[in-house]
């Protein structure tokens, strides 16, 4: 019995050792290392920047026509817009031509290439903000209350934080941080670093976060396929306390809840995220441009599309609200991953028509901007740690940085809206109504409204260099409780405007008195104030 009872021991040590070695061997798969490097060709690199380029584009001319035109609601199978069967040879041509101003957030990109591209990979953020500030082309929220701030002494990083710029949780970086993500191949922290100095410019908090997520993903794009992976890597780069971070998750969660049913997460999404509470514009409206829903819908479609261009282009679109930037990020982020030749030729139906044709307020086109982003792609890379060797590039992995956490109107609620409908005007000068007061309760207060030239010809959103108003402003002061908290510039002329007549948040709980006194009243121009908005605690 005992050379048996000996064999047996000896099998069952065989066993267990055997067992131990390859569950050694299957962990270590499973937690191998990451590379030291990812590897590229030169002929990848440019393919992949190029698809970047091109469906940003595609993305923003398919979902152009139903801009901001279903708020808080899908768009019908059978609503009218851009179907897959109306794409053809002469789409983006003519978009591209006659509709130029839909572009503004791939001008926005581009402005910002084009001053890496003058001063450097360092140049600082008061270069990029003086950039866009001073040109003439026409903005909106926090990219227009940016250029305010400029204009009037606010330099980044307060231009873009919540307390000087009421819509730092808007869309605008988000929908304008592509080119971080393209120019940092695979180096996330280098994309985390370009957002950090162009982004708080005219965003913080939520805003800002947007466009890291944004940055991220197509930083990860150049180096992973599964869009799944790109998401959560993103993710990976926000604070998991911000609510930018939880609404995304969110997404996440409910794409494995209900893997078939996009319309289903869109439901969830607007039941508990579609309220907007910074944008003035989206108070107690349908309307909503904060980022982090308008990232649910990219990510939406980029989950639910599968990998397919036309699923994903439609899903991102229908969602609604901003239907066009939204589909433009998805779409970019997947040709990323897929380089301009995994486009399907059917997508790129009149593409070689407008890779020459100028970008509006720009001299680049995507030819430039295919080139001048590979450059700056391969600079970076070098100055990572990466190596290039005739057509060989590797790019050093890097551990994913955190974004530091920053939070907009912390425990703000909206609480009322009043609607005012008064318009100033001052007949020969008279100052008998240039002093305006109103009762408020709150923590904060908003007034809309804007200047208008009483003249027809001084009553146009952009005034000739010639026009005598050109540089005409209301100086009008604003006081709370008999405490003057700020003296506003109000400009005629529409692209140095203020978005808002007067806000402000951090104010003492309890019963104000908000007064406003016009210092030049002048019979050429009026105010008119639309209505106030007052926010309390949650």
């Amino acid at each position: 019995m005992k050379p048996i009872i000996y064999a047996i021991n000896i099998l069952f040590i065989s066993i267990f050792f055997f067992s131990c070695e390859a569950s050694k061997n299957s962990k270590s798969e499973i937690e191998s290392p990451s590379p030291e490097y990812y590897s590229l060709t030169v002929k990848e690199l440019r393919d992949k920047i190029k698809g970047a380029w091109a469906a940003q584009t595609i993305g923003v001319t398919y979902g152009g026509p139903t801009e901001f035109k279903h708020n808080k609601r899908i768009i019908g199978d059978q609503e009218s817009y851009i179907h897959h069967t109306d794409w053809n040879e002469e789409t983006l041509p003519f978009w591209m031509k006659n509709r130029k101003g839909l572009y503004d957030d791939i001008y926005m990109d581009l402005t910002f290439v084009e001053v890496f591209e003058r001063e450097g990979l360092d140049a600082p953020a008061i270069s990029h903000l003086k950039a866009y500030s001073e040109a003439n082309f026409p903005l909106w929220h926090a990219n227009q209350q940016g250029r305010y701030n400029y204009l009037n002494g606010i330099n980044p990083p307060e231009s873009g934080h919540w307390l000087n710029n009421p819509h730092a949780d808007d869309i605008d970086f988000q929908i304008e941080a592509d080119f971080a993500g393209i120019m940092s191949p695979g180096m996330p922290n280098t994309a985390l670093e370009i957002c950090d100095t162009v982004g708080h410019i005219m965003n913080s908090g939520d805003g800002y976060y947007g466009g890291v997520f944004v940055a991220g993903m197509y930083s990860f794009a150049f180096i992973e396929k599964d869009l799944k992976k790109i998401i959560k890597k993103a993710l990976d780069m926000i604070p998991t306390k911000s609510s930018f971070y939880k609404c995304i998750s969110d997404v996440v969660n409910w794409y494995e809840e209900y893997p078939i049913d996009w319309k289903k997460n869109w439901e969830l999404i607007e039941e508990k995220w579609g309220n907007d509470v910074g944008c003035p514009n989206g108070v107690f409206r349908d309307y909503n441009i904060d980022a982090k829903i308008n990232a649910a819908y990219v990510v939406l479609g980029m989950l639910y599309g599968e990998g397919d261009f036309g699923k994903t282009l439609d899903i991102s679109t229908r969602a609604g609200q901003d239907s066009d930037c939204n589909p433009a990020t998805a779409m970019g982020i997947l040709a990323t991953t897929t380089g301009l030749s995994g486009i399907p030729e059917y997508w790129l139906q009149g593409l070689s028509a407008i890779e020459d044709i100028n970008f509006s307020n720009t001299e680049m086109s995507l030819n430039d901007v295919y080139e001048i982003s590979f450059k700056h792609g391969i600079e970076l890379i070098k100055r990572n740690g990466g190596i290039i060797e005739g057509n060989s590039i590797k790019i050093k992995n890097e551990k994913t940085k955190i974004a530091p956490f920053e939070e907009n109107f912390p425990g703000y609620k909206p609480d009322k809206k009043v609607y005012i409908n008064k318009e100033l005007t001052f007949e020969n000068g008279n100052i008998e109504n240039n002093k305006l007061e109103y009762n408020f309760n709150g923590i904060g207060v908003v007034l809309k409204g804007y200047i208008r030239g009483v003249d027809p010809i001084n009553n146009i959103r952009n005034l000739k260099d010639n026009n005598p108003m050109k540089d005409f402003y209301f100086e009008v002061e604003f006081s709370i409780d008999n405490k003057l908290v700020k003296t506003m510039k109000l400009p005629l002329d529409y692209t140095k405007r203020a978005l808002e007549l007067f806000f402000k948040y951090e104010i003492p709980k309890g019963d104000h008195v908000l007064r406003l006194k016009v210092l030049n009243p002048d019979d050429r121009a009026s105010i008119y104030i639309s209505e106030m908005i007052t926010y309390s605690k949650t």
